[in-house]
């Protein structure tokens, strides 16, 4: 059962107990973390599911972004007001997984690339949001952020437009989901992040050093690296948590376990 990572908007208490025996790659306490903080406002949770797969529960909204991983990857969750995919790739779309859950009073948020690969059942709970689009669900704001590639030998991997990371607003409270993407200007310009949830893989998004410039750009709260399994490197997190740090040390970096499954 994986442990649930609770947030809030503004903390004013937090407590950390450690009970896994794996060994974090960004720090030496153990990964699986569970975090409760006090404040007046509403309660965000995040699950870490694996890779780019994640569970929020914000209030009474049951948010999954890129589910995939099949049924008992969600066993433990409730079933999703939200549904959000980013791109048309295996790890983040998986249409098993979809049929394989209770989605039947789900709002599923998709860029028009993703929604030409869904069953036609499922085409009444659609809404497609292309790049820059803004629609409002259940209280919480979700804007559409490009996602794509810069490096010449990466463009055929993510084309510009047809994917969408995420920015969901409710409240004082931004929430941001980068998707595949490498540090492109539309993700430099973002304003008011309280956490970005950044990938670095290579060779399929960006180096540890582009994310943490990205991150030093626009400055977040708080920042989780995350989709860090490349091919065949994994990402080093301790280093992109020490470029940040040293560039701003206000910025938190917070390591949730995204490979449940493996050592890394």
């Amino acid at each position: 059962m994986k442990k649930l990572v609770t947030l809030s908007l503004l903390g004013l208490l937090a407590i950390a107990c450690k009970e896994n025996k794996k060994k974090d790659p960004v720090s030496e306490t153990p990964p699986e973390v569970t975090e409760t903080i006090a404040t007046t406002k509403e309660v965000v949770n995040v699950t870490p599911i694996e890779h780019a797969s994640a569970v929020l529960q914000w209030g009474e909204t049951t948010i999954y972004i890129d589910p995939v991983g099949g049924a008992a990857a969600y066993s433990d969750q409730k079933n999703p007001t939200i549904l959000l995919i980013t791109d048309i790739h295996g790890d983040h779309l998986s249409v098993e997984t979809l049929d394989s859950l209770d989605l039947s009073t789900t709002k599923i948020i998709v860029p028009q690339a993703v929604a030409d690969k869904l069953p036609e059942k499922y085409a009444a709970q659609l809404h497609i949001l292309a790049n820059g689009a803004t629609q409002e669900f259940d209280g919480i704001t979700i804007e559409a952020i490009p996602m794509y590639n810069l490096r010449e030998e990466a463009l055929q991997f993510h084309t510009k437009g047809r994917g969408n990371g995420y920015v969901l607003s409710k409240g004082d409270e931004r929430i941001y989901f980068s998707g595949d993407t490498e540090d492109i200007p539309e993700m430099r310009a973002l304003k008011n992040i309280d956490k970005a949830f950044i990938c670095m893989n290579l060779p399929y998004t960006m180096t540890e050093e582009s994310a943490a410039s990205a991150v030093l750009a626009f400055k977040p709260k708080q920042v989780y690296p995350y989709h860090y399994r490349g091919k065949p490197e994994v990402s080093d997190v301790v280093k992109f948590r020490k470029l940040v740090n040293e560039g701003d040390p206000t910025i938190e970096v917070i390591q949730l376990d995204w490979y449940p499954k493996m050592d890394y």
